[in-house]
């Protein structure tokens, strides 16, 4: 691999990643609060994670993919949401709140922080700022997932990319009832 210089980060940054996290984090919160407090536990197999885990999963993972970039270092302990924060709707605007200050501190790194070397795990070594796209497919992956739990626990799907069949019908209501 070619080393990634400082204004090839800062142009990934700022020309590439910031609008697509500002936009994806808009998307997320959306599902966050969409799942409803008292199906917290629904489980659509023994295998998978409850709507609750994965709704914090989902809410710390973001951010700590944020983090990584801040920080120059993959910590998966760096993110946690406070043990006050029960509730789908408390951690939906935790997690506004935590990803709004981390994404501000995003814009203020310089080039040469967006091209640290970080190593994941022994796995990966790669610059910095290329943490940001593994993090939003691992956002827009788990939140798939919590988005197909929804329905089956009696909420709706707000749109995602585009009207969901939900918002379409809630749209068609407003209309008639203007």
């Amino acid at each position: 691999m070619v080393d990634m210089t400082p204004e090839q980060g800062h142009f990934l940054l700022h020309n590439l990643f910031l609008g697509a996290l500002k936009n994806e984090s808009r998307t997320t919160k959306k599902i966050l609060e969409a799942v409803p407090e008292d199906k917290a536990n629904y489980q659509p197999d023994a295998s998978a994670k409850t709507a609750k885990e994965l709704l914090r999963h989902i809410a710390v993972a973001d951010n700590m993919f944020l983090v990584t970039v801040i920080d120059g270092v993959f910590n998966p302990s760096a993110v946690a949401i406070p043990e006050n924060v029960k509730t789908s709707l408390e951690v939906a605007a935790w997690y506004e709140q935590t990803y709004a200050r981390n994404f501000e501190a995003l814009t203020k790194l310089t080039g040469e922080q967006l091209v640290k070397i970080v190593d994941f795990r022994g796995l990966i070594q790669q610059p910095a700022v290329l943490y940001l796209q593994f993090g939003l497919v691992h956002t827009v992956h788990h939140r798939g997932q919590l988005s197909t739990y929804l329905r089956p626990m009696g909420s709706k799907v707000p749109a995602i990319y585009g009207e969901s069949y939900d918002s379409a019908l809630a749209k068609k209501a407003a209309q008639a009832q203007a």
